[in-house]
């Protein structure tokens, strides 16, 4: 037995041990997409205004604010896109508070600071948050919400030539036309930052910050469309969808040992540690899964068996030649390497234009194929051989004729 082959079979283990432990328990680990979880689903339509018409430069920044709040809100795979020439779709898997999301999403945000007349209603604008840099939640001396902001170095000149001239005399804050504070200005304020006070909870003012930090839309938008809803599968197809899958496992299970014996009882591990694997790396990226992202894990999981029987069968083809095991398996190996490597190229493009070109779940579904080639080529060439190295290393295993479905001319 190689030492070197005892350490890679060890280090195996732990990448087992750790994936198990970073996917358990499943339901809590792995985000489901709006498509098997459900969600809220929200149609915006865009009011132009006399400053902005509705293009396609409005409509792309509606999109990108939009996602921005929506990142903000900790959602992973929305769904942000154009509908005709005026409306925007907005998909929150696993938002079922919709109240929540009308809130933040349709806001227009538009941040001003506006002078204040001496009857007590607002005057001019004379600054808005198209410069703002920061706007975080913090405590005031009475521990009380406020929203610390920042400007730029552009915007903190204008703030502090507006607060030199507005010195004893109040400056409001104006969110959306709704004032949420109109302090006075006791010196002139040069350093870029400021504080928005009144604010009624912690909740109020997290959801202003978030707001600010976005950017504001360059148009209105008004709710056309907004419902909860569930899993479009629904519950008996997801069901019959993981019974089937389960099944089809089984079976690809039983055609392995059938066929391959022993290497086949490895590449079953194999395909195991691959599936725990690729789910391991969608929780570390935090990634959602998606009915699209199922059918290219699914994909992938083809591929990790079309590729250890394509090992197996070069293997088999050694041993015919006359080869022992050994000498047999890292020829088997070694042809098929180029095989594999050509394959999985192709279709790891084909992924990568996909993403690039697509757009919602189509990308899902290029992400979940792409990194399960990547995690295929891993456990098919290292894993498996190295598991195999090691067995064949054994003289009490290798010499077992009937764990080996190979013909051989030669003693192992």
């Amino acid at each position: 037995m190689r030492l070197g082959n005892t350490i890679k079979f060890a280090v195996t283990l732990i990448l087992l041990a750790v994936s198990i432990y970073l996917i358990h328990p499943l339901d809590k680990t792995i985000k489901l997409g709006l498509d098997l979880q459900g969600g809220t689903h929200v149609v915006l339509k865009l009011k132009e205004t006399a400053e902005t018409p509705i293009n396609q430069e409005a409509m792309n920044r509606v999109i990108e604010v939009i996602e921005r709040r929506v990142n903000e809100l900790g959602v992973t795979e929305p769904i942000v896109q154009s509908q005709g020439k005026d409306q925007v779709i907005v998909e929150l898997p696993g938002v079922k508070d919709s109240k929540q999301a009308l809130d933040t999403i349709g806001k227009t945000a538009l941040l001003e600071f506006k002078e204040v007349n001496p009857d007590g209603s607002l005057g001019d604008t004379v600054l808005t948050g198209a410069s703002l840099k920061k706007a975080q939640v913090g405590y005031d001396q009475y521990q009380q919400p406020i929203i610390s902001i920042e400007f730029d170095s552009k915007g903190a000149k204008e703030f502090g030539k507006i607060t030199e001239k507005s010195v004893g005399k109040p400056l409001a804050i104006v969110l959306d036309n709704k004032v949420l504070s109109a302090p006075i200005v006791q010196e002139p304020i040069t350093g870029g930052k400021a504080q928005i006070t009144g604010n009624r909870s912690v909740e109020e003012a997290q959801k202003i910050a978030l707001l600010l930090r976005a950017g504001a839309l360059p148009v209105p938008v008004d709710i056309a469309e907004i419902r909860t809803v569930g899993p479009t599968l629904g519950a008996d197809s997801i069901a019959k969808s993981v019974n089937a899958g389960i099944v089809g496992t089984i079976l690809v299970v039983i055609f392995m040992l059938l066929v391959y014996r022993l290497p086949g009882l490895v590449a079953n591990f194999t395909l195991i540690f691959y599936i725990l694997l690729v789910l391991a790396s969608m929780v570390l990226l935090k990634a959602t899964l998606t009915l699209p992202g199922l059918a290219g894990l699914i994909l992938s999981i083809g591929m990790a068996v079309d590729t250890n029987i394509l090992i197996f069968e070069r293997f088999k083809e050694e041993t015919r030649a006359g080869k022992s095991l050994r000498p047999a398996l890292d020829a088997g190996f070694e042809r098929a390497f180029a095989t594999v490597i050509d394959s999985h190229t192709t279709t790891f493009i084909t992924a990568l234009i996909l993403f690039w070109l697509g757009t919602g779940t189509i990308k899902g579904f290029a992400v979940t194929l792409m990194l399960g080639i990547v995690i295929n080529l891993f456990t098919a060439i290292t894993v498996t051989k190295n598991i195999l190295d090691l067995i064949v290393g054994v003289d009490a295993i290798r010499k077992i004729k009937v764990l080996w479905a190979v013909r051989r001319e030669e003693k192992c």
